[in-house]
């Protein structure tokens, strides 16, 4: 393990499409939802803490997910942890990041990663992220990890690369859906577009992992996001100081509400992308766990529950440990317990759960999301 590797894991999203075993209180980064005995995050951390020292590995989190943190994760302190005072997307968040950082080591690279990510090879996954760092320490470039298509996704960012006989490639378009109004990323393609991206050999899914030395990031964003900069670097040196909470929630709330794709990646001339295929998921639907679950006879898939299956094919079960469940006749089916709530909905329409989400707080209540 080299002490000038760093990693950021963002842990803060409310993964609404989980919905009704993830909620505001208790998010899906927190479950184990794929019944492996570790939930999202703590696979995280155990995965990159492979290669990087513990005590290098900060969190990015709201902060009222600080106690769960620091309960799941008990080998790091809470000055690792990143509490952001309010929800402002990526951009303030890595900003923010790299200023703690380059107060602990000016050579720091950096390495910022989700905790909600499927990684089935994580041999592989580490050597990839050796070779970015290697490549970041070297040159000024900023780098992304573009995962291999396997089908014509319409749910995911593309990134197109320029063809070269080496083996990170400079970045040519994003195809992402935009968040604001002057975003110049063209829209998450239809099935058509995917296909012909799939067809063409020079795109990749966007897997929202990215490596970058802190200077190369912290350049970056004077150049092109220099209000925030002024914002979160006035000068006084507030990072790994007691002073460095209060000057957080006096000022972060300040920073403009933007990603860092729309922010930085689309902006910058000296985004690379290292094209992998490690078996990565964005774990973000009922659709993409029952993906990567194991699957009776009849393409049925369970986490929790013990389950009698009659004339029944392709359907999701998701309960508490040791729930007898029976399902007759249902084909094709997500059926979601937890606690108070149960949620039956066909496989095809789970991109509805979120909104299903938003009438059952306004119906039932907020404690129930």
């Amino acid at each position: 393990m080299s002490s000038n590797y760093y990693a950021v894991i963002m842990a803060g999203g409310v993964g609404s499409r989980l919905w009704p075993v993830s909620t505001e209180k208790y998010p899906k980064q927190f479950h184990d939802l794929l019944g492996s005995g570790e939930s999202l995050l703590q696979k995280t951390f155990n995965r990159i803490n492979q290669l990087i020292p513990s005590e290098n590995i900060l969190i990015a989190t709201n902060k009222r997910y600080e106690e769960l943190v620091l309960e799941q994760l008990p080998t790091i302190s809470s000055k690792q942890l990143l509490l952001e005072p309010t929800m402002r997307n990526t951009a303030p968040c890595i900003l923010y990041a790299a200023l703690k950082i380059r107060q602990q080591n000016e050579n720091a690279v950096m390495l910022v990663a989700p905790s909600d990510h499927w990684i089935e090879n994580e041999t592989e996954f580490i050597k990839n992220i050796e070779t970015s760092f290697n490549a970041c320490a070297k040159e000024d470039i900023l780098m992304t990890l573009g995962t291999q298509p396997s089908h014509p996704n319409t749910g995911y960012g593309y990134i197109q690369f320029e063809e070269s006989s080496s083996e990170i490639k400079k970045v040519k378009t994003f195809t992402e859906k935009p968040n604001l109004e002057n975003a110049t990323f063209t829209e998450k393609p239809n099935l058509e577009k995917a296909t012909q991206f799939l067809a063409s050999g020079d795109y990749l899914w966007n897997a929202g992992i990215f490596v970058w030395s802190v200077a190369s990031v912290l350049d970056s964003f004077k150049k092109h996001l220099p209000e925030m900069v002024a914002i979160l670097d006035d000068g006084t040196n507030v990072y790994n100081t007691d002073f460095e909470d209060d000057f957080i929630n006096s000022n972060y709330e300040k920073c403009e509400n933007i990603s860092i794709d729309f922010g930085i990646m689309e902006r910058s001339e000296k985004v690379h992308v290292l094209p992998v295929d490690f078996g990565w998921d964005d774990l973000g639907t009922w659709g993409s766990l029952y993906n990567k679950l194991g699957k009776d006879t009849h393409q049925n898939a369970t986490v929790g529950a013990t389950t009698i299956f009659k004339d029944a094919n392709g359907n999701m079960v998701s309960t508490k440990n040791g729930k007898k469940v029976v399902v007759q006749g249902l084909q094709d089916f997500i059926i979601i317990e937890k606690d108070d709530v149960l949620v039956i909905c066909p496989r095809k329409d789970e991109q509805d759960i979120k909104q299903l989400r938003e009438e059952a707080k306004d119906t039932f209540g907020e404690k129930y999301v």
